[in-house]
């Protein structure tokens, strides 16, 4: 199977208002895309949620800046590497992927065989 990168963008500042019952019905999708991955013949291999964009550092060409490099409405959120049969099977992985407040973009990760 192959790796891919599911990377969550979505508007944080819709987390920062958002309810503990908002909270928590996020919490419970996420719950539940875990199940669906594997119900596609998928697997999870590694998932995270980032800290708010305010607490990035960018770094371009050895100039270090607080916060993020470019500003947008919405930000990286957190990701899930899964492993899919193809990148098909993995944009039907990604469809079920919770990103209420935004969307998701899937990227295969490099494979450097023989290195």
């Amino acid at each position: 199977m192959a790796e891919y990168l599911i990377l969550i963008n979505e508007d944080e500042s819709s987390y920062a208002t958002a309810t503990p019952d908002v909270l928590q019905q996020v919490m419970e999708a996420h719950n539940r895309f875990a199940k669906q991955v594997e119900e596609t013949g998928g697997s999870i291999v590694s998932g995270r949620a980032l800290q708010p964009t305010s607490t990035a550092t960018s770094i371009r060409n050895d100039v270090v800046t607080d916060g993020p490099f470019a500003e947008t409405k919405e930000a990286l959120g957190g990701y899930y590497l899964v492993e899919a049969r193809d990148l098909d099977h993995a944009l039907e992985i990604a469809k079920l992927c919770p990103a209420g407040f935004g969307g998701v973009e899937v990227r295969p990760i490099m494979a450097f065989d023989g290195m």
